[in-house]
């Protein structure tokens, strides 16, 4: 009597694509183990300190297993790819930003007329992106994408409905579209890197800019 031949081992299913975190989009982890979720802030915490040192041209996946003494494969499974690596840098300071002009303190906060709301969004933004401008620009989308990915609608949604308040009869989507060009980390590289501006004149015309858009239109005679 022949033998019963044994089951064939079921087929191996291949292994999902892991999505990279979206700049603005929280990161939902239920399952990362308190250890990885440490090694990934040691992991964020030697690419920063790397950019701080060399600038966002200086980071590499090489060197930020180096800086924090795991294998260079470690920082892929983290991160995927350098790309991923610089958005997840952005990712924890966009959240910042924005939990500070959503729901913070006024008058970048909730709580200050529209107008001083859009002065100091302003202002803030600039500081943010002259803080970390290498950064930005290297994680900067492509044309296709700059207008869409998820923190630039955030902010345009903000201002657009700052914007509502303070000038209702504008066509206040296209005007926020105009009011945040110079707010844009290639414009601000030009000037403040290219021309030398100091980033006081930056913040200066764009609060000139808010008091000429929203100022109460003069009474017809």
């Amino acid at each position: 009597m022949s033998a019963v031949p044994s089951p064939a081992p079921p087929p191996q299913q291949p292994p999902e694509p892991r999505e990279l975190p979206q700049l603005g989009v929280e990161i939902d982890e239920p399952c990362l183990r308190a250890d990885a979720a440490r090694n990934r802030a040691r992991l964020l915490e030697a690419a920063a300190l790397l950019v701080a040192e060399r600038g966002a041209d200086g980071l590499t996946m090489e060197a930020v297993a180096a800086a924090a003494q795991v294998g260079k494969g470690t920082v892929f499974r983290r991160f995927g790819d350098r790309t991923g690596l610089l958005t997840a840098l952005l990712d924890h300071s966009e959240k910042k930003f924005q939990a500070a002009f959503l729901s913070g303190p006024p008058p970048l906060g909730p709580g200050a007329p529209p107008a001083e709301r859009l002065r100091a969004f302003g202002v803030a933004l600039l500081r943010r992106t002259v803080d970390e401008l290498d950064l930005q620009l290297a994680a900067e989308p492509c044309a296709d994408r700059r207008f869409t990915n998820p923190p630039r609608r955030v902010r345009h949604h903000h201002v657009t409905l700052l914007l509502r308040e303070a000038v209702p009869e504008a066509d206040c989507d296209l005007l926020a579209h105009t009011l945040m060009a110079p707010l844009d980390p290639a414009l601000v590289h030009h000037l403040t890197r290219q021309c030398g501006m100091p980033l006081s004149r930056l913040e200066s015309a764009w609060v000139n800019l808010i008091d000429r858009v929203t100022r109460p239109a003069a009474p017809a005679h």
